[in-house]
């Protein structure tokens, strides 16, 4: 790793002005990723700005009767808050399947967002990667692309994300708000994160020098019927090969609103109207569930090793909501036990 100056500023704006005036900068709050990066040398700050100090770390309700999660606040604390696992069970199911709960109690809600791919190539200085170093290649095309995205991709890159809470905040339509020498605006959740394209260096739509300072929860949280479906090698600690984040309104047996978010498949949590569409309306039957899962792959694309994710995940949005309608809540399971709907 290399040396480092650190500086922890006590209020956003001088946090904000530090970043612009240190080009070589970055902002750290809990470390989990950041650290590891600089250790692999992928990233090489000179200079981090500690967020520990700034008064973002509290989660409170907001007047439209949404809930605001502030960005410091940790993984852990927010799962646990009464709000989050009364109103956002989902929110709740999606953080507690990743990571571990030594990782949660470090991690931050702001961090959360901006965690970089796992893909094998980006840690490997010895391997090309578009991501971390534009105009090398991609290794991934060509070598061994088994966890690698099925959605969304480019020539460029076929990186997927990493995070389990992020699909969960693509689902309930969240709200980023930052902070930039300009003042305040908010992202929503669905053009937070950027598809690869030819830039895939650049993961999300922030401006140089921004601040996540918040995360705000709409008022609606699915929180009758939902399931947060992680499918992995393993059962803890592992990353997800596909997972689901399924969140439905239902009048008897009939969809009357829906939400569908992938992971582990794209660059970012994956969405699509078309697919939810296909739900709402229409009795909750594995008919109708295996349609809206058609729709959510249409366009998928495998790859030498990761061909076989399409299916899967087209079974796992089938299971998920299957468990959703019937309130059958399942934090984890095994990518290969009973897959099969």
């Amino acid at each position: 790793m290399n040396s480092f100056t650190y500086s922890p500023p006590t209020a956003v704006d001088a946090a904000v002005r530090e970043r612009i005036n240190r080009p070589d900068s970055a902002y750290i709050g809990g470390g989990t990723n950041l650290i590891d990066l600089m250790k692999e040398n992928v990233a090489h700050p000179t200079h981090l700005i500690g967020l520990k100090k700034l008064p973002l770390a509290e989660i409170e309700n907001l007047p439209d009767g949404g809930l605001r999660l502030g960005a410091m606040a940790t993984n852990a604390d927010t799962a646990w808050h009464p709000e989050v696992e009364k109103r956002y069970p989902l929110l709740n199911q999606a953080i507690l399947a990743g990571a571990t709960p030594q990782l949660r109690n470090m991690a931050t809600n702001g961090g959360n967002l901006m965690q970089r791919t796992r893909c094998y190539y980006f840690y490997d200085l010895a391997t090309p990667c578009n991501k971390r170093e534009p105009g090398t290649g991609c290794s991934a095309i060509g070598g061994y692309n088994r966890i690698h995205a099925i959605l969304g991709a480019s020539e460029q890159c076929i990186a997927t994300h990493p995070s389990d809470m992020c699909v969960a905040l693509a689902a309930l339509e969240a709200v980023v708000r930052v902070s930039s020498p300009q003042g305040e605006r908010s992202i929503s959740f669905a053009n937070f994160h950027r598809l690869p394209g030819d830039r895939p260096e650049l993961d999300n739509t922030l401006r140089p020098g921004e601040l996540i300072t918040a995360l705000d929860l709409p008022k609606k949280g699915f929180a009758k019927n939902f399931t947060y479906l992680k499918l992995r090698d393993r059962s803890s600690y592992a990353f997800a090969v596909v997972s689901v984040a399924a969140a439905l309104e239902l009048d008897g047996d009939i969809i009357t609103d829906a939400r569908l978010a992938l992971g582990g498949v794209a660059h970012k949590p994956w969405r699509k109207a078309e697919a939810e569409q296909l739900l709402i309306g229409k009795p909750a039957t594995l008919v109708t569930f295996r349609q809206a899962a058609a729709e959510l792959l249409a366009g998928a694309e495998g790859h030498a090793h990761n061909a076989f994710k399409i299916e899967l995940a087209k079974r796992a949005i089938v299971r998920a909501l299957k468990q959703a309608t019937e309130m059958d809540y399942v934090l984890d399971t095994n990518a290969f036990q009973n897959s099969n709907p």
